[in-house]
């Protein structure tokens, strides 16, 4: 599983930070950086979590 963000739609409001913080991190200049770009199995859930809590549904999660 792999991670797309469409960082035109991301504000790095950080929900995805809160739900799957060894994929996301918000840093301190408000950008989002993907830790994970291949979600390893452990990690799916909370990937799919932040994905699916996103308010601006920058991202999305591919096979």
């Amino acid at each position: 599983m792999k991670v797309v963000v469409d960082y035109d739609l991301c504000e790095a409001n950080a929900v995805c930070m809160q739900h799957a913080p060894k994929v996301f991190r918000v840093e301190e200049d408000d950008t989002l950086t993907v830790l994970l770009e291949d979600v390893p199995a452990e990690e799916q859930e909370s990937a799919r979590e932040a994905e699916r809590l996103c308010p601006r549904q920058a991202i999305r999660l591919t096979d």
